[in-house]
């Protein structure tokens, strides 16, 4: 498992089928290191909390495998790092391989890359 990529955003407001809508969904790649809290990661913020963030959807993390397929299904978008609200963008680490949990969490922290 690696990171490819550190994914940060903070909320912002939308139009959204004719209403405006507060998002969290937007993420752009950043460089150096970033901490990791119980709650999110510095620079990170989530809108809806009833549905994101807290303990236990802190940080969310998508594999680099799937852009594969997102780019054959939307081959003339621009998909960087983020595009899927991920805050983590990485390669090796598929659903059906792991079971989240604690040492999952803390592997994925232990492999941040020094910058």
């Amino acid at each position: 498992m690696q990171i490819i990529s550190v994914n940060l955003g903070l909320p912002r407001e939308v139009l959204w089928k004719g209403k405006t809508v507060t998002t969290g969904i937007f993420k752009e790649p950043v460089e150096g290191r970033v901490m990791m809290r119980s709650l999110n990661l510095d620079g990170d913020r989530q809108a809806d909390l009833s549905v994101h963030g807290g303990k236990d959807k802190a940080v969310y993390a998508y594999p680099l495998e799937h852009y594969d397929y997102w780019r054959r299904k939307l081959p003339d978008m621009d998909l960087p790092w983020g595009m899927f609200g991920e805050n983590l963008t990485t390669v090796g680490l598929l659903e059906d391989e792991i079971n989240i949990g604690v040492h999952e969490v803390c592997a994925i922290a232990l492999s941040l890359p020094n910058r």
